[in-house]
């Protein structure tokens, strides 16, 4: 069972959700204070960062068993570059 709250930040409202026991936070409604028209676009950017690749990578490794750190590589190599896109 889900349930939705919002909670108002900056005068943007964020989107929480609660699925069974987790808690789930909306990246759309948090890059709208960047970009109110295109926030897909703030999230565009932030999932080209070799940063956010890096972290997206060691949180699977330590969360997902079947994670496969050989093809993960390509992307971290290439995350970052002007034609990187995820």
């Amino acid at each position: 069972m889900s349930k939705s709250k919002f909670i108002k930040v900056n005068n943007i409202s964020i989107g929480l959700k609660a699925i069974d026991n987790s808690d789930f936070i909306s990246l759309t409604d948090i890059a709208k204070y960047r970009n109110q028209l295109e926030p897909f676009s703030v999230i565009n950017n932030w999932l080209r960062a070799r940063s956010t690749i890096e972290y997206l990578g060691l949180w699977e490794k330590l969360n997902n068993p079947t994670f496969k750190p050989l093809e993960f590589d390509r992307f971290k190599s290439e995350a970052g570059s002007n034609y990187f896109i995820v």
